[in-house]
């Protein structure tokens, strides 16, 4: 009966879960290369457009890089016209850097593609283990949303 199993082990399913995730995102990314875009531009790219124009030491940050390295990555998307830098109208030693529209189009594209490829591979899975993956989703959508420490 399925309510007197044991509660699994909360490491073990995380040792798995992190495993699992890193493989999943390794597997889809490889869909990221027909962007042209290496995968640091691609993620600083990803943190303008989902969460709007940055400074660069705050896109530093979210990136976990220091700002001599994001200043190259930025360097490069605004070559690639996929970013504008703008002054910061509150602080004039500050910019602000925005996605273009060129670079949202490339990014929803590139998204698009890993999903297509994630879709395509789950579309192999039964309904009920589909279910099960659903509810997964699910209850780590609320564990991220309880989250502390970001």
């Amino acid at each position: 009966m399925p309510g007197n199993r044991a509660k699994p082990d909360a490491s073990e399913v995380a040792d798995r879960l992190h495993s699992a995730a890193i493989h999943l995102l390794r597997r889809v990314a490889r869909e990221d290369k027909s962007s042209g875009e290496g995968p640091a531009r691609l993620s600083a790219l990803s943190v303008l457009v989902f969460g709007g124009a940055s400074t660069l030491g705050h896109l530093a940050a979210a990136e976990r890089v220091k700002p001599p390295t994001m200043s190259r990555i930025v360097a490069g998307l605004e070559r690639s016209g996929l970013v504008e830098i703008a002054a910061d109208a509150n602080d004039a030693r500050r910019v602000q850097i925005r996605a273009t529209p060129r670079g949202v189009r490339l990014l929803q594209k590139a998204r698009q593609k890993r999903i297509a490829t994630l879709a395509k591979n789950l579309g192999q899975v039964d309904a009920e283990n589909l279910e099960v993956l659903a509810r997964a989703v699910a209850i780590l959508n609320e564990v991220m949303g309880r989250w502390s420490g970001d």
